[in-house]
């Protein structure tokens, strides 16, 4: 019986996936051997030394101690694509709301609500200032051509739109995916050139931190929108107000207030709705169920941010897997302890990402607890699982 600690509520679609005969879920749990979680803070938690696996039930893993799990050989995974269409609609929408100039349109309407018989008057004394422009032959920039980019991207084709975007590790899927109407440039700071509207759709990492700064705000074009439905560091604030402030930028749109943004009558700000649909939750929670179940069960990774996608089909043999920093000799270290102990290896799978390395074995007998104490003994392994043979 695999236990699984939840630390949010998970949509029910996903919880399914995790059978009860095998899986006990439940959001106060001793002893997991998972967790699946949302948006809950865990860089202060505890972590149980029983966890073998982390489910983020979403994309982004800014709330996980993700180099102290490493540490310690846990993957930590995530759902990518999964609220994709989603977010795209969301981007889409905000594109359409900065355009038009709808949210300030709307707020002056709600303010007639006392105007009595000069309401049509004032409604067509107003409406001139809400004067905003059309979308064909404007061109629409995206940085950041993963599931949420691509999809952003074609979506803006199809309004008519002009399209640049801008990846440079685009995977092969996603560059099938991307229509080829989409020019690709060569930098940053050429799309920003080329861009009337730039979306963001990059995680934050150290490189993407304040991407969008000041410099690269001037070399849009005047009137331009910023768009992010990202993450809130992306973009230096600081920098966007001033170019609001300052006439060169028309609109940011974006899922991640601060008191700042919220005050500026040009900042459409929304409390990060990107993933807020009933469709993307329940996508998220069976993408996250499914790759945690099949780790726990077959030590397979699938969409993890910290390990390698390691995936050897179950053969009828006894199977351990083993998270090691990636480190010369070590599948050589881990074959010549299972030969001491007289196993044969009937298939082996080794990948590494960086500084770690995962590997899993399968065998023809059981392999003994004092095999197994040798291997974990080994310089580098972080966590050894035994998984036995295939549940039936």
């Amino acid at each position: 019986m695999y236990k699984i600690l939840t630390l949010n509520n998970i949509s029910v679609a996903g919880l399914r996936r995790l059978p009860r005969k095998q899986y006990e879920v439940a959001s106060e749990i001793t002893h997991p051997d998972a967790i699946i979680l949302r948006s809950h803070d865990m860089h202060d938690m505890d972590i149980p030394e029983s966890v073998a696996a982390i489910g983020r039930a979403g994309v982004g893993v800014n709330n996980i101690p993700i180099e102290k799990l490493s540490e310690r050989g846990i993957p930590v995974f995530n759902a990518p694509g999964a609220n994709a269409n989603a977010v795209k609609e969301l981007a889409i929408a905000g594109l359409l709301l900065a355009a038009r100039n709808i949210c300030p349109a709307w707020k002056y309407v709600q303010d007639l609500q006392d105007a009595g018989n000069d309401l049509d008057k004032k409604i067509e004394a107003g409406k001139k200032q809400f004067v905003g422009f059309e979308l064909p032959g404007r061109t629409f920039g995206v940085i950041g051509l993963g599931a949420v980019g691509v999809e952003v991207a074609n979506a803006a084709l199809t309004l008519g739109m002009k399209v640049a975007g801008f990846d440079p590790q685009i995977t092969v899927r996603r560059a099938w995916q991307l229509s080829s109407g989409v020019d690709q440039t060569e930098t940053l700071d050429h799309l920003f050139k080329l861009s009337d509207v730039v979306s963001m759709h990059v995680p934050l990492v150290n490189g993407t931190r304040g991407l969008v700064n000041r410099d690269r705000l001037a070399l849009m074009r005047q009137g331009g929108v910023l768009i992010n439905f990202a993450r809130g560091g992306v973009v230096d604030n600081e920098a966007a107000l001033a170019s609001l402030d300052n006439g060169h930028l028309r609109s940011y749109v974006c899922d991640f207030p601060t008191a700042e943004l919220i005050s500026h009558p040009k900042v459409i700000a929304l409390p990060h709705l990107g993933a807020s649909t009933v469709e993307a939750e329940e996508n998220c929670a069976i993408m996250v169920a499914e790759n945690v179940k099949d780790y726990l069960e077959n030590g397979n990774i699938r969409h993890s941010v910290n390990f390698p996608e390691a995936i050897l089909p179950r053969s009828d043999g006894w199977r351990i897997t083993i998270a090691n920093a990636n480190v010369p000799n070590m599948v050589g270290q881990i074959s010549t302890c299972l030969a001491k102990a007289g196993l044969n290896i009937e298939d082996l799978l080794n990948k590494s990402l960086g500084e770690l390395a995962y590997t899993v074995v399968d065998l023809d007998g059981p392999v003994p607890d004092k095999t197994l104490d040798a291997l974990q003994q080994i310089d580098g392994v972080l966590a050894l699982r035994n998984l036995g043979k295939p549940l039936s």
